[in-house]
């Protein structure tokens, strides 16, 4: 088992630069216009992108865009809003390395079906079990003071919620999560982990046991036996589409 683990960094961001400025700017415009897709590179270019480490909260606002395009960001954490994101459909922060684990909220994005994350850099990844930082004495704290129950939505403070971690699917991935819970009967509503994760939610730290599993094993865990028929099903998508079984044997590999 991988035990590194480090402080999770709370003050990530320079919102004064240009660069934060002008995605700020972006996702006005992206909001106003009804765009389905959220790509900030696009928008800013290499260089400003590059001192990108968080998105603004203002993502609460895109309430249309169902694809983010975040391909080899810097960044180091996602903020609660996205789970505001009621038509976000696919999530590709691909090659951000950064990104150790996601808050909670982006469980509630009910239209996320399909992701494409670097698993090997989460918390807890079955390639290398890399150690959950420990919560207690430790929070992790956003931007201003407007803290809610990630489950009910309830408002907290710094000094009532109680943070933890919980690993779930989200889109075609794993990935663990931070919940800010108001109280015992929403970590009773935190959703069960899949098999050969640390199968409730926890506080992390160096004492944490994680099971351990090869890539074999992980493989015959979570992926089922595909028939004869989905096969000659995905035969018959368009040629410009890569078939969706591909798709799932790249998604193993890959990551």
């Amino acid at each position: 088992m991988n035990k590194r683990i480090s402080k999770i960094p709370n003050d990530v961001q320079d919102r004064n630069s240009v660069a934060w400025k002008k995605l700020c700017e972006y996702i006005d415009q992206v909001a106003e216009n009804g765009t389905d897709e959220f790509v900030p590179r696009e928008a800013l270019g290499d260089e400003l992108f590059a001192q990108i480490f968080t998105l603004p909260e203002s993502i609460a606002k895109l309430k249309k865009v169902k694809k983010i395009g975040l391909y080899g960001s810097n960044l180091k954490r996602i903020p609660p809003e996205i789970g505001q994101m009621e038509s976000l459909d696919f999530f590709d922060p691909y090659t951000s390395y950064n990104l150790h684990w996601f808050p909670f909220e982006i469980y509630k994005c009910k239209k996320l079906k399909d992701s494409r994350i670097s698993t090997r850099a989460l918390y807890g990844n079955y390639k290398n079990r890399m150690g959950f930082p420990k919560l207690d004495h430790n929070p992790v704290r956003y931007y201003g003071d407007n803290l809610k129950c990630s489950v009910c939505e309830k408002k907290l403070t710094y000094e009532t919620t109680n943070q933890m971690w919980i690993t779930a699917h989200v889109g075609t991935d794993t990935i663990p999560m931070l919940a800010n819970l108001c109280s015992k009967e929403c970590e009773q509503e935190l959703p069960k982990p899949p098999k050969d994760y640390v199968e409730f939610p926890h506080k992390g730290g160096a004492d944490l046991k994680q099971p351990d599993m090869d890539e074999f094993e992980y493989i015959r865990a979570n992926y089922r036996t595909v028939t004869l028929e989905e096969i000659e099903s995905n035969k018959k998508e368009t040629k410009n589409e890569k078939p969706k079984l591909l798709k799932l044997i790249r998604k193993i590999w890959e990551k």
